[in-house]
C-alpha cells in the first residue's frame, strides 16, 4: 500500500499505561520523516500519561480520555474529541488501542485516512515486541525505510532547570524500585524484594550519588528500604513525568523492574538494567535498538515468563524476582564500568 500524500494533520489514539505510550512514540518521528516537520500531531491519552508530552514540541495538542469504557453519549471527553475532529477533520487517524471500548470512538472520529486496529491488518507475531507491534499499526502510512528506522523517542524538561530546582549532582545512577502494581492487594509479581533494594543500595559505592524515584502515593512502599545512606537523594513523589524524563536522560544508568521508567530510559538511550521475571522481556521489556544500551537481568527459571497465565495465577512466591541477587546487579553495573 502506498502511503497517502496529503497528510498535514494527524490524530493518534493511545490510552494505556505510561510504558504503552512510550512504545507508541516511534510514530511521531516517523510521521515527521514521511510528511515533513510541520505535520500537526495530536494525541488522545489518559490524563496522567498525557504529561509525557508536556515539553515535546512535536505534539501540538493532547486530548484527555479518563473513563475509557463509557459510551460516547455518557462521555463528555469522547464527544469533545469527535466534535473537534468534525469541525476540523484530520487527514490521518492512527489507533493503537485493541480494546472493543475504543471502536465506537475510533469510527466516529472524522479523518480522511484511518489505520491501526479496526481499520487495517497489522502483521505481527505473539513474540513481537510492543514497539514493533505499534509500528505494524502505522506501516501502511510511511515508507519501509522510515518504518525500519522508527524508534521511541521522548522529550523532557531541560535538565539544567530540573537540576537547579532539585539541587541535583551532574553524575548519578537512578534507582526505580516501585512499579504500577504496588497498590494492589495481591502479590506484586514484577517486584524485586525491598530487602534486595536495601542491600543493593548498601553495596553501591558510597561516593556515587544515587537518585531514588517513585510516583506520588507510593511513599509507603519505600519505608522498608529506608533509612537511606548519605549518598541517596530521595525524589519519590517529587517529580513530574517531564522532570523524570530529564533526570533519567542525564543519568549514568537506571536500575529498575519492568515498568514505565525502564521504557523512558530505553527511549532516552540511558543504560538500563532491568530486573525481569514473570514478564516476557522480548515483548514488554525495554526496547533494544542499535542506539541504546539495555541489560536484561533474569534468574532464568523454567517457569518464566508466566505473565497472565495459569502459572502466574497459582504463584504464591515470585522467586523469579527474588533469585535475582543484589550481587548480580552489582556485577553487571561494574562490568559496564559505571563505577569509574
Amino acid at each position: 500500500m502506498t502511503p497517502p500524500k496529503d497528510v498535514k494533520r494527524a490524530l493518534i489514539l493511545r490510552c494505556g499505561a505510561l510504558g504503552d505510550l512510550v512504545y507508541s512514540t516511534s510514530v511521531i518521528d516517523a510521521l515527521r520523516a514521511q510528511y515533513g516537520d510541520d505535520v500537526i500531531i495530536d494525541f488522545i491519552c489518559t490524563p496522567g500519561t498525557a504529561k509525557l508530552f508536556e515539553y515535546d514540541p512535536r505534539v501540538r495538542h493532547v486530548f484527555h480520555l479518563k473513563h475509557k469504557k463509557l459510551p460516547i453519549w455518557l462521555s463528555p471527553q469522547k464527544r469533545a474529541i469527535i466534535r473537534a475532529s468534525r469541525e476540523n477533520p484530520y487527514d490521518l487517524f492512527i489507533n493503537f488501542e485493541m480494546g472493543k471500548q475504543f471502536r465506537s470512538l475510533s469510527e466516529a472520529i472524522a479523518a480522511k485516512h484511518k489505520t491501526g486496529w479496526f481499520f487495517s491488518q497489522p502483521v505481527f507475531s505473539e513474540n513481537s515486541h510492543m514497539v514493533d507491534i505499534c509500528k505494524s499499526f502505522y506501516a501502511s502510512v510511511v515508507t519501509p525505510d522510515i518504518l525500519q528506522n522508527a524508534m521511541p523517542r521522548i522529550v523532557g524538561r531541560d535538565f539544567a532547570e530540573v537540576r537547579d530546582r532539585l539541587t541535583l549532582p551532574d553524575r548519578y545512577i537512578v534507582l526505580s524500585p516501585s512499579n504500577s502494581h504496588n497498590k494492589k492487594s495481591r502479590l506484586n509479581y514484577r517486584a524485586w524484594p525491598q530487602s534486595h533494594w536495601k542491600t543493593l543500595i548498601s553495596m553501591l559505592p558510597s561516593d556515587l550519588p544515587l537518585i531514588v524515584v517513585g510516583g506520588k502515593g507510593e511513599e509507603a512502599f519505600f519505608d522498608a528500604i529506608k533509612p537511606y545512606p548519605a549518598n541517596v537523594i530521595d525524589l519519590v513523589g517529587r517529580t513530574s513525568i517531564s522532570e523524570m524524563i530529564a533526570i533519567i536522560g542525564h543519568a549514568k544508568a537506571l536500575v529498575v523492574t519492568d515498568t514505565g521508567t525502564a521504557h523512558i530510559a530505553s527511549a532516552m538511550n540511558t543504560p538500563v538494567f532491568c530486573l525481569i521475571g514473570p514478564t516476557p522481556a522480548n515483548v514488554t521489556g525495554p526496547y533494544q535498538s542499535a542506539e541504546n544500551d539495555v541489560h536484561i537481568l533474569s534468574a532464568g527459571l523454567p517457569c518464566s515468563p508466566c505473565y497472565k497465565t495459569k502459572t502466574m495465577r497459582q504463584c504464591r512466591d515470585n522467586i523469579c524476582m527474588s533469585q535475582i541477587t543484589p550481587e548480580t546487579v552489582i556485577k553487571n553495573l561494574a562490568e559496564a564500568n559505571l563505577f569509574n
